[in-house]
């Protein structure tokens, strides 16, 4: 059993690459929260969708966002009616969300999202990472922010100055997942508003250490594949690289996929975490998805 901490682009590029290898019944995927909200009255949750439309095989893999060859006619008739969005929703993706929302009335979203992703034929059981509702606080050089103003209205052009999330309890499975698997994979997402939130919640550090983790560095160089994670971490004090990245990870993490074109940290990192591979990490195609998936499964397949 492989179990799998997602964001919403790196790791689900990842996951492509995973799917083809192992049979997906025995992947579960544990996502990010932090980043859900209402939006013209549906409920968005854009990781989890990201990866369910990932593992469904009908993602939009030009922008990570939404479904291939949605159409959006709802979408354009609310800008002509004067009622604006700030997501650009597709009709298709609407829909679940729209079931989502509704579900949401008398169930929890992990029980939600596992109506969904077996309305989607998925076989990969998907988890996120809880229930309750998560917050971010954004402080920047123009005030405070939450995740959508800063990254969608803002383009993520502020300065980041700190960065603040509430505390949630783990969503049942969250826990059990981790414990009961042969390998749990942290994939090359933002470390700091992905997989942060993730392994901040209470227990879950604890049952990372006593399993056997591997992670993948988000950072090649001195900046992130996607999204702003290196202003992220420079808030935190990190240093933007992959040894950055392994200082955030080093309690629990027991080998670490870094990118070619940091070679020049791999001694620093290997003080830091026992084991350093040193591999082609950004996933241009499914060929270099497969090979990054194929090093870290190693021994599993």
């Amino acid at each position: 059993m492989i179990t799998v901490l997602s964001g919403g682009t790196g790791t689900p590029k990842l996951l492509q690459g995973i799917t083809h290898l192992i049979d997906p019944l025995n992947i579960t995927v544990i996502v990010n929260t932090l980043e859900n909200s209402y939006f013209s009255g549906v409920y968005v949750t854009a990781d989890i969708d990201t990866v369910m439309y990932t593992l469904a095989e009908i993602i939009n893999d030009e922008t990570w966002y939404g479904i291939a060859d949605d159409t959006f006619i709802t979408h354009e008739t609310l800008n002509l009616i004067g009622c604006g969005e700030l997501l650009k929703i597709g009709d298709q993706d609407r829909a679940i969300k729209i079931q989502k929302t509704l579900l949401l009335k008398n169930n929890p979203l992990s029980k939600v999202v596992d109506i969904q992703r077996n309305n989607l034929g998925i076989k990969s059981k998907i988890i996120p990472m809880s229930d309750q509702k998560s917050h971010i606080n954004i402080n920047t050089n123009v005030g405070d922010l939450d995740f959508h103003q800063f990254l969608i209205e803002l383009r993520g052009e502020p300065e980041v100055l700190s960065v603040d999330y509430n505390q949630v309890e783990p969503a049942p499975g969250v826990i059990e997942s981790i414990e009961n698997s042969d390998m749990v994979i942290i994939g090359p997402s933002n470390p700091v508003t992905s997989v942060g939130p993730i392994i901040s919640m209470q227990n879950v550090r604890n049952v990372l250490k006593k399993s056997y983790v591997v992670g993948v560095s988000p950072i090649i160089g001195d900046k992130p594949v996607s999204g702003p994670a290196d202003k992220f971490m420079h808030a935190l004090g990190y240093d933007v690289s992959s040894c950055g990245v392994a200082n955030m990870y080093q309690n629990f993490l027991d080998k670490f996929f870094i990118d070619l074109d940091d070679i020049v940290y791999e001694e620093e990192i290997e003080k830091l975490i026992s084991e350093v591979v040193v591999t082609n990490t950004n996933m241009k195609n499914i060929e270099d998805k497969m090979m990054l998936a194929r090093n870290i499964l190693g021994e599993f397949l």
